[in-house]
Order: C-alpha cells, then structure tokens, then sequence
C-alpha cells in the first residue's frame, strides 16, 4: 500500500469523523500501522500539500492537516465508485463517446481514456468507448475547457441481447476480471467468520480493513459494472462486492476503537 494512498484513505474512513483535521504526530502514529517511517509521513505530507490535496496551519510547535476541497470531491467521487452499485433494469441502449484528440496532446489523450474508465466506459474500437450507464454528460462537463478534445456522444441500441453481449466481450476483458473477483472471494470470504466473531481486534483490524480497501479499489476501474443479461452466467463481481461490504463493514467498529485509542494517547499540543 502506497503512503499518499494511507494518507487519503485514513481521512476517508476515519479523520473525517473526527474533526476532518490530524496533527503531524498523529498521522505519523498511524502510519506507523503500516510500517511507513516518520521521515516518508512528513515528505508525503508536504508533497500532498504542494499538489494541492492538503491544507496545513500552525498551533505552537503543532503542525495540523486537513484536506481541501478538491481533495474531499476525489475521495467521495472514488467512494461512490467503489461503494455504490448500479440499480435499476438496463433500458437497452448504450451511450457511446467517440472522441478526436491531435496526436500532439497525448496527455491530454491519456488523461481522457483514464476518465472515461473510470466513469466505466469501455474500449470498443480505438477512439470509441461505450458505457449502459448514462454518464457522458459528467465526462463533456469535466473537458468543457478542453477544446483540443473534440467529444461527440450517442445514444444507441444494437440487434439484440447477443450482439450487446459480443460488445461487452469486446470493449471489457470480463474472463480477467472474472478471474480476479474469484481471487478476491478466495481470500476474504473465509475471514468472515473472524470478523463476524470479534476476532481480529486493534491495530490488526485497522491494518486489515485498509487491506480489504487497497485491494478492492482497483476493480472499480476494470468492472463497469454490467447490468445482469451482459454478464457471463456465474458471474463473481456481485458476490465479491456483496463481501467487500459485509467486510468493511464488521472491521468498522474495532478499526475505529483503535484510531480513537491512539488519537486520544497523543498529549495535547502546547
């Protein structure tokens, strides 16, 4: 687990309950969960903070952080990703984004192919990306500003349910992804009998919960969250959500105990 990735995961899931706001100690304290040394805490935080993701201020000797509101909008835009699943029947049509970008603006290109990933479009064809989900509007409000990206949006149906599915084959690496979830499901589902128990208590049930989030994040980047007739039969990505969740969820209150024991152990500032 990488130190900036702790940083905005421990303000996600517990420092904005308490206060939005953590003293350096603090943070170094809980990072030393992780076995992330005093040092790399203190880069990572003055990175954080020349990019823009972190406010700092002064009390004495003190130095405190808190997030910013660009850095509060990724995280709940990541969370929702991450925690949220589509609901509702698929009405049938896709929404298609076929986009023109000069090959002198490759970043600008590859800033876009990564958005339209995450918004859970696929790849159909080089610059045509396909998503069942209704979110192209998000996408042409987030490049307005960007006339160098010339975007164009459809909506459309196909033939029929077989050729939706060679679409979806096509445009999402689905036995891969099928491949990972089962991986996943392998490793944490056997857990829950410990979780459901109280047996994984203090610092092991922060360690574990942020484990279960590193591990989990990254299907929201692959999965676009298919609606069921698109899926192949036996599909895994709602059960391993279904276990994500019941996981996270168990580890909350042991996790949380921790974090308020070693908040409340620092001595207050001076």
């Amino acid at each position: 687990m990488k130190a900036r990735s702790l940083v905005f995961d421990l303000f996600g899931d517990y420092l904005r309950y308490r206060g939005s706001e953590v003293r350096l100690r603090a943070l170094v304290a809980l990072m030393d969960c992780f076995d992330v040394p005093k040092p790399t805490v203190r880069v990572v935080a003055a990175r954080l903070r020349k990019e823009g993701w972190l406010h700092s201020r002064r009390e004495g000797r003190e130095t405190s952080y808190a997030l910013t509101e660009a850095a509060w909008r990724l995280l709940d835009e990541g969370r929702s990703r991450i925690f949220a699943r589509a609901a509702g029947p698929w009405d049938g049509h896709w929404h298609m984004v076929i986009y023109q970008v000069p090959e002198t603006e490759r970043a600008l290109r590859e800033q876009l192919r990564k958005r339209l990933s995450w918004l859970g479009f696929g790849a159909l064809a080089p610059s045509v990306w396909i998503s069942p989900h209704d979110r192209a509007a998000q996408l042409c409000a987030e490049f307005a500003d960007r006339p160098a990206a010339r975007l164009d949006v459809l909506r459309a149906r196909s033939e029929g349910l077989a050729a939706d599915r060679d679409m979806a084959g096509r445009a999402w690496d689905l036995e891969a992804l099928d491949r990972d979830y089962a991986i996943l499901l392998a490793d944490y589902r056997p857990r829950l009998a410990d979780y459901r128990g109280g047996a994984v208590r203090g610092r092991d049930a922060l360690v574990e919960r942020m484990r279960l989030i590193h591990d989990y994040r990254r299907f929201p980047f692959r999965d676009p969250d298919l609606p069921p007739e698109l899926l192949p039969e036996g599909w895994p990505g709602r059960a391993a959500h279904e276990v994500f969740l019941e996981a996270h969820g168990l580890l909350r209150a042991p996790a949380e105990a921790f974090v308020d024991g070693v908040l409340g152990a620092l001595p207050q500032a001076s």
